[in-house]
């Protein structure tokens, strides 16, 4: 799953990141590196962000009862 995420990081980053930068001067390839490996961090910053949420809530309800 996390390679998922990572794929659907760098994608959504590439674009952006290739939009912003073809419109601050042309260079569209380096703003798509650059948004491909921010994406890719934030992907995955939510990915375990997600984890953790999961491994907890189990862990929550056992103390509400």
């Amino acid at each position: 799953m996390a390679s998922t995420a990572n794929a659907a990081g760098c994608l959504k980053g590439a674009v952006v990141g290739g939009v912003a930068g073809h419109y601050a001067g042309h260079h569209a390839v380096v703003g798509a590196v650059g948004g491909c490996i921010v994406g890719r961090h934030v992907a995955k910053k939510h990915t375990e962000e997600q984890q953790a949420a999961a491994q907890a809530a189990p862990h929550q309800q056992a103390k509400m009862q």
